[in-house]
């Protein structure tokens, strides 16, 4: 391999916001948990989805082919979310799954994991700490 011997502009992105093409005929709502869908298309998420983060902003591909629209989302961070049997006991960080891409849950049956509880607020409520999952 040769070493550079000139500058190089490189094309660079913000290190957790990423961009995945769409499913055919389906919309991505904002703030909607994404799964990729097994063949390489971002969807609404699914239950044992790979996950890939929360879409920053509405894709409306109800009209569109395989990829004609893409979804922005946000990869890792830390997000409040409604969580089913959540007690002031996940303060120790137990893992938060998503069933589809409204219903967090701590029941990893069939589900996807999405991340950890960082905070509980109230019941129900907590605090996640999010990461898609690496390939």
């Amino acid at each position: 391999m040769t070493t550079l011997a000139a500058d190089i502009k490189r094309p660079y992105s913000l290190g957790d916001i990423e961009e995945y093409p769409v499913i055919a005929t389906d919309i991505i709502y904002e703030g909607a948990a994404v799964g990729e869908n097994g063949s390489g298309y971002s969807r609404p998420l699914a239950a044992g989805d790979p996950f890939q983060g929360f879409a920053v902003a509405k894709v409306d591909n109800s009209t569109g082919a395989a990829g004609e629209k893409t979804v922005i989302v946000r990869t890792r961070g830390r997000i409040e979310l409604p969580i089913s049997g959540l007690a002031i006991t996940a303060n120790d960080r137990v893992a938060v799954y998503a069933s589809d891409d409204n219903t967090f849950t701590l029941t990893p049956t069939n589900n996807s994991k999405i991340g950890w509880v960082s905070r509980w607020i109230s019941t129900g409520i907590a605090v996640v700490e999010f990461e898609a999952v690496r390939a």
